[in-house]
């Protein structure tokens, strides 16, 4: 569902919420978010013409499409992100996550959106992305075979896009062509969705780069947290965790120095700050509910910084 857009004067303003990914670090991502939902009164897909996400970023953007406030949403990372990222092993992790999945989104479809939406995620055979989107506007061409969500519910959409292997499984869905797709984290190929969003806005909504609002958020950067004892001798885990958070900061990067040079005329607010304290490290595995509420306590911080120009934005 695309919504009439605002008019002012003469223009049309198409106004676009990019979310990346980052595990449990989407608590920050939610900080920034409720701050925005008090300043602009009202449910956030009420104000967003399109929400895109990856990974933590596809669970936030799909629950807003949806109609979810942020304090439910928060309500909901604090009561499943830590049972999910607390798991040991990667089968046991993806089966949190789709008891996550499941319990929050039950049997919702991409036919219930309010808002345009766009989940990321990447074939694990073809290395290309797949994005499920609720409308045949957001379409790329192949408008006559459009399905919403190709057929797959919003639940597994979301499980595959937050499926980091190898921390967790590969996931995969079943269309409604009758296609098996293996698909993992939407991190690997875009972890900042902006491009994807902004490719939707001006080559399938047809709008005018000059007519378009992009706020952008991430997750913030962090020292990596120090070893366990139990993680030193875990040597091999380790380094690989380490190496899946440098790959994915590595490609938000690079997705957004990309954004200033192929869409220089977009107006753009970007909200992701760096922290060096020691005390701030973490990484996309955390579990310690106290340490999460302090990156969504930072959240709140980061749109302070940028409250003015959001203001001139949103309303």
């Amino acid at each position: 569902m695309i919504k009439e857009t605002e008019q002012t004067g003469s223009q049309s303003i198409l106004r676009v919420l990019a979310l990346d990914g980052g595990g449990a670090k989407g608590f920050y991502t939610l900080g920034v978010l409720k701050e925005i939902e008090a300043m602009v009164g009202c449910p956030l897909h009420q104000k967003f013409d399109l929400v895109f996400g990856t990974s933590t970023g596809a669970i936030i953007a799909s629950l807003i499409a949806l109609g979810h406030n942020v304090d439910a949403i928060l309500d909901l990372y604090r009561e499943h992100v830590p049972t999910v990222m607390s798991q040991k092993t990667a089968p046991s992790r993806s089966q949190a996550l789709k008891k996550l999945a499941t319990d929050v989104f039950g049997d919702a479809t991409f036919n219930d959106v309010r808002t345009g939406v766009g989940v990321v995620a990447a074939r694990w055979l073809t290395e290309t992305p797949m994005i499920f989107k609720g409308s045949v506007a957001q379409a790329h061409g192949r408008a006559g075979t459009f399905t919403p969500g190709f057929g797959v519910s919003i639940a597994d959409a979301v499980k595959a896009s937050c499926s980091a292997y190898p921390f967790f499984e590969r996931t995969t869905v079943k269309t409604s062509m009758g296609e098996d797709v293996e698909l993992i984290d939407g991190g690997y190929c875009a972890n900042n969705p902006t491009l994807y969003a902004l490719a939707d806005a001006v080559q399938a909504l047809k709008r005018d780069r000059r007519d378009v609002r992009l706020v952008s958020v991430g997750v913030g950067v962090y020292p990596d947290p120090k070893p366990s004892f139990l993680m030193r001798l875990a040597k091999k885990y380790l380094l690989s965790v380490q190496l899946l958070q440098k790959t994915l900061e590595i490609n938000t990067q690079s997705m957004d120095e990309l954004r200033k040079i192929l869409f220089p005329d977009v107006p753009t607010i970007r909200i992701s700050d760096t922290y060096a304290d020691p005390e701030m490290a973490t990484d996309l595995l955390e579990h310690d509910l106290k340490k999460l509420d302090i990156l969504f306590q930072r959240g709140r911080q980061s749109f302070a910084s940028r409250e003015k120009q959001l203001y001139e934005y949103l309303m």
